[in-house]
């Protein structure tokens, strides 16, 4: 009787003891709301990439939704007004510009890293534009020197959605590092997991007052925590309490728990193993499926950069990738398609069949997916399905 094999899906968790010791101290704590383990994790994280502040959010998105207002209400963009996104990623990116009453614009990717083509951006910069939204996919950054010259050049703001990438550095530097402020994901399938979760970077110390403000809808920065009021002068306890319910922005509820929080600061203790277990999987990957290079694009890391592998992505040559996947997933290897953004339903009804417009992102709409690549994949499940790759060809 063949071994059943475990579905091997594109993301995974295993909770440590020391994961679940942390979120028992904070229960015995018997304080939730935000304090100690939270602002710690955003210390480190922050430090980790190479910023001097860090704000957890309830979830990426809501990082890069507060990222917009704050630069938004900061330069008095009007609603309208354009921020430059690449054509192919998960579309909570341009989902928040919109949500922001602006507008996205977007621009082809490089066909072999799947990120935004610095080549193309300045053809796309009109009078209204306001920002640059390089992503950092799969785990590969972006080309940000090119972006960071065209961004100073034409005064345009740089937010980075780094939500697929942590840790990683271009020529030596850290993403979430280049622009005014990085963007990071701690939802399933991610490096650091924290159930729900996000976190903004900057070293603008006047912008992480604004990015805490909006999260907390809004509120006057003098009173964001219950510690904000402890072991105060007569004198500023009387400015506190008039200004305790002042909300100065229209903000919102994007805050997480102290579980979060220590569940992230757990976490981080195994940085440097989650990474070298993620490469380590991905070399394995490229290393058994190089003799089938005629049918598929990989996506190429260049030398100046790292990538730490969210996700192991790919794009079929040929037409048979719904053949392939199929057989993937019947086969208990779990796919998702490579981030289609132009083709949405939801897209085609805003801005129309603009996806020809973008021959690379329609290209790896219609050929690209991915399989998982996270550090609780096994050798022999990576075995596996590079096995089952080769028996799909030989069919």
């Amino acid at each position: 009787m063949a071994e059943q094999i475990r579905d091997i899906g594109v993301g995974g968790l295993e909770l440590t003891k020391e994961d679940k010791e942390m979120v028992n101290k904070v229960l015995d704590s018997n304080r939730l709301s935000y304090g100690p383990y939270v602002k710690q994790f955003e210390s480190e994280f922050a430090k980790m990439h190479d910023s001097k502040f860090g704000i957890m959010t309830n979830s990426g998105t809501s990082s890069l939704h507060i990222s917009v207002a704050a630069l938004k209400e900061r330069h008095g963009w009007e609603d309208g007004d354009e921020i430059i996104v690449p054509a192919v990623t998960f579309i909570a990116t341009s989902n928040v510009v919109l949500h922001n009453n602006m507008k996205p614009v977007f621009v082809d990717v490089e066909p072999n890293t799947f990120n935004m083509d610095p080549k193309l951006i300045e053809e796309r910069i009109t009078s209204r534009t306001r920002a640059i939204m390089p992503v950092h996919l799969l785990g590969l950054p972006a080309d940000m020197d090119p972006i960071m010259k065209i961004a100073k050049k034409h005064k345009l703001k740089v937010i980075e959605d780094s939500a697929e990438t942590m840790f990683a550095r271009y020529k030596g530097k850290s993403v979430g590092s280049f622009g005014d402020i990085g963007c990071f994901s701690t939802y399933i399938a991610h490096y650091i997991v924290t159930g729900v979760g996000g976190l903004n970077t900057t070293s603008d110390p006047d912008l992480a007052v604004m990015l805490r403000s909006l999260m907390n809808h809004g509120r006057d920065s003098i009173y964001i925590s219950i510690d904000d009021d402890n072991r105060q002068s007569k004198e500023k306890m009387k400015e506190i309490i008039s200004k305790r319910f002042s909300f100065v922005s229209l903000g919102h509820s994007f805050r997480v728990t102290e579980m979060e929080g220590a569940l992230g600061l757990s976490q981080l203790k195994r940085k440097d193993e989650i990474i070298r277990r993620r490469k380590e999987i991905a070399a394995r990957y490229l290393k058994g499926l190089s003799d089938l290079g005629e049918h598929f694009q990989f996506q190429e890391t260049p030398k100046d950069r790292d990538n730490v592998y969210m996700l192991f992505g790919m794009v079929c040559k040929g037409d048979e990738k719904k053949e392939l996947i199929q057989f993937l997933e019947d086969s208990h290897i779990e796919t998702r398609d490579l981030l289609p953004l132009l083709n949405q339903p939801i897209y085609k009804r805003i801005f129309g069949d603009i996806e020809g417009d973008y021959p690379a992102a329609k290209k790896i709409n219609d050929s690209g997916f991915y399989i998982g690549c996270h550090q609780y994949i096994t050798d022999k499940e990576v075995d596996y399905v590079i096995a089952k790759f080769h028996e799909f060809f030989k069919r």
